[in-house]
């Protein structure tokens, strides 16, 4: 539901701004940023106190107010409500994602866990191909369901949850929560995508961008300081040093860059460029996630063999050579079949091997009383990838309408590429586990 939700919304979001007549892009815009920046900023310290408390405690908080939220969001009689409401909603999303984590790998045996965590990363996949055909098929009824669709699941999430989920171990602990900790690091996220998520109506060298993104490399720094001094911090800085966490985390945020990049390119291509419909949009795309859930629970033994570092940096190599079929193929006639397709194909094979690969190495080798924070902070690369993704694509391609739009797209699939590049480089830093005696 908290992934699908993602995806869903984007395609609603023109139905929204006709039936809310006289509000601006720059204001509809941030039905889609204020989930983005308040659902980046709070997952490293909702996973923390999940793994303080309880994660069961948290994840079915988490459904409770992402339901409630929802039910909000289907009656909001304007845009400004309808954003406080998607706030609402991103703290939900941010308590319920990396505590659901923590409890799988709570429940799963140790050589379980990444097979399992790769089931629940094909999730996201699977939810990526169908956020956008559910969206395009609910909008046809009314944008409202969008949003009420959450409710029949969200409450069958609360009822067989609290009698099936079981209880997890927390993090043995008296200290004293790190609120100064969790303070600097929400504002510090928070700032740092605010400023990213704005810089196409501010401009990259405005004072405004410029003034959020230092501000927030100061907040981030504070917090680094003050984690270093607080007896039990939000985010143990110990969790980065365990070698496999710290450089999956940052080949995860390299490729969530061009993820996120990608599939913002292929929706504005589908309809700026060839004019399509929200609809035929969504089963455009779709045949692309599609690949991720299917590859997710069949790459283990490749893995096993060949380590998470080739197998991540391979499935990068991939991606990017779909990124390479469409500088190279695509223009404006509406060749789908020998054009977007088969770039939509191989950019899903190539998730389908790099995310499930990176999340399982980084989680996997996680301490029982951090799996909730540890799995919020490799959420939270992904999701601040992503939010940097978007931003960077939009200010390559500029406004709709000025100049060539194939130009345009080029440049932007161009910056893509440098990013899976990137991605592709710090995969090969993944260490192989060492193999232990049965």
């Amino acid at each position: 539901m908290s992934n699908l939700d993602m995806f869903i919304v984007n395609v609603a979001l023109p139905d929204i701004g006709a039936q809310f007549s006289g509000s601006s892009l720059a204001s509809l815009s941030w039905i889609l940023n204020a989930y983005a920046v308040i659902f980046a900023a709070l997952l490293i310290p909702a996973g923390g106190l999940a793994d303080r408390t309880s994660p069961r405690q948290a994840y079915l908080l988490g459904i409770a107010v992402f339901t409630v939220a929802s039910a909000a969001c289907a009656v909001a009689p304007g845009v400004w409500i309808l954003v406080a409401a998607r706030v609402v909603q991103a703290v939900g999303a941010a308590m319920l994602i990396p505590a659901s984590l923590g409890i799988l790998l709570a429940a799963a045996p140790p050589e379980k866990r990444v097979p399992a965590v790769r089931a629940w990363t094909a999730i996201s996949g699977l939810a990526a191909a169908l956020g956008p055909v559910a969206g395009g098929l609910l909008t046809e009824l009314d944008w409202r369901w969008v949003f009420l669709i959450n409710l029949p699941i969200g409450l069958f999430a609360l009822l067989v949850g609290a009698r099936a989920l079981p209880r997890t171990p927390k993090r043995a602990t008296t200290d004293r929560l790190d609120l100064v900790g969790a303070a600097l690091l929400t504002l510090g996220i928070a700032v740092v995508a605010l400023g990213l998520v704005k810089s196409e109506d501010w401009g990259w060298i405005s004072v405004e961008v410029l003034g959020s993104l230092a501000i927030g490399v100061v907040l981030l720094g504070l917090f680094v300081l003050s984690s270093a001094r607080h007896p039990s911090p939000i985010l143990p800085l110990d969790l980065l040093r365990i070698r496999p966490v710290g450089p999956a985390t940052l080949a995860n945020l390299l490729f969530a860059v061009a993820f996120g990049a990608m599939l913002l390119s292929s929706v504005l291509w589908c309809q700026q460029v060839w004019h399509w419909s929200p609809l035929k949009t969504g089963l455009a795309i779709a045949p692309g996630p599609l690949m991720v859930p299917f590859l997710a629970m069949g790459v283990g033994p490749v893995i096993r063999r060949f380590g998470s570092g080739a197998v991540s940096a391979t499935g990068s190599v991939l991606f990017g050579a779909g990124i390479g079929w469409w500088i190279y193929r695509l223009d404006t006639a509406h060749d789908y079949a020998g054009g977007l397709l088969p770039g939509m194909l191989l950019t899903g094979v190539g998730v389908g091997m790099v995310v499930p690969t990176l999340v399982g190495a980084a989680v996997a080798a996680l301490p029982p009383q951090s799996f909730s924070t540890g799995s919020a902070v490799v959420t939270m690369a992904r999701q601040v990838g992503s939010v940097l993704g978007v931003a960077l694509l939009v200010a390559f391609l500029g406004t709709p309408g000025d100049g060539d739009p194939i130009t345009s797209f080029d440049h932007g699939w161009e910056f893509t590429l440098a990013s899976t590049a990137a991605a592709a480089l710090a995969c090969v830093f993944i260490p192989r586990p060492k193999k232990t005696a049965a």
